[in-house]
């Protein structure tokens, strides 16, 4: 097994990035590879395989696909992935994915920079030691958000959206089209990754954001989507996508000035928790 390095910034790949090589896809000059395929022993199992990079003179530890494998839950893969991340001392994360639309103003190609979310997965007790208490306000950190919105304006001349409600559906099946209609009016994006990591981010105190590209309409919604607008999708813009998180994290120092950070306490139930 590989030691942990000590890094502050941290990538949760998605299907964005997922056919581009990530970070390599981008083509960028002062990104390198320092190691790869590094799996660690967590006490929640073995973790995913990690890729360690350098962004200039920054490093980052990446996942793909969330940590998801077909041998684990994605419930032990999420607490694998955040674990590594509390033991490497990461304070800033990014994830990304594609998503369907429920607001029916939403467009594939569209991004969205979340605000906030609604649960509906069976993830919701999703965590590790359970030591503290998780205030949920703000989940999606307001100054990663303004530099991924920054940044993506830059490099794409597309529909942008600053903010939106992202409903989490446990998956891994698509939704039908009762699901979408129950969800409209309530959300505005629909996927199966946001959460449990919005928890488990502010549980290690760290920030945590997401950037998200629709790639295709909810059920029942404007119209049936194809499977190969979705594949078009996922293989065109992922360059796209990896400068674009690139870039977020050139514009970032470790730590911030948000109040990320003072939105966990330590839990009042010591007797449950705390023996």
């Amino acid at each position: 097994m590989s030691s942990i390095p000590t890094v502050e910034f941290a990538v949760i790949g998605g299907s964005g990035t997922l056919s581009s090589n990530f970070p390599l896809g981008a083509g960028d000059e002062d990104v390198e590879v320092l190691e790869d395929n590094l799996i660690f022993e967590t006490p929640y199992g073995t973790s995913p395989a990690f890729r360690l990079f350098r962004v200039g003179d920054k490093k980052v530890l990446n996942c793909k696909m969330h940590g998801w494998r077909a041998e684990v839950s994605r419930a032990d893969a999420s607490r694998q992935v955040f674990w590594v991340f509390r033991e490497a001392g990461v304070k800033r994360i990014i994830s990304e994915g594609g998503v369907g639309s429920i607001n029916p103003l939403l467009d594939p190609r569209d991004f969205v920079i979340p605000d906030d979310y609604l649960d509906m997965s069976e993830r919701k007790g999703v965590g590790l030691e359970g030591k503290y208490l998780l205030i949920m306000r703000d989940a999606l950190c307001h100054e990663m958000r303004k530099k991924l919105i920054e940044k993506t304006k830059e490099h794409f001349d597309g529909r942008v959206f600053t903010r939106g409600i992202y409903a989490v559906t446990e998956g891994r099946h698509f939704e039908s089209p009762a699901e979408i209609a129950m969800l409209k009016g309530h959300a505005d994006i629909v996927g199966q990754s946001i959460c449990p990591e919005v928890y488990l981010a502010r549980e290690i105190g760290a920030c945590y954001a997401g950037l998200y590209f629709i790639v295709n309409y909810g059920e029942g919604l404007v119209k049936s989507w194809s499977h190969q607008e979705l594949q078009d999708i996922f293989y065109d813009d992922a360059p796209m996508i990896s400068r674009i998180i690139l870039d977020t994290i050139r514009s970032l120092e470790p730590m911030g000035t948000c109040e990320c950070k003072d939105l966990r306490k330590e839990t009042l139930l010591k007797g449950i928790y705390n023996k």
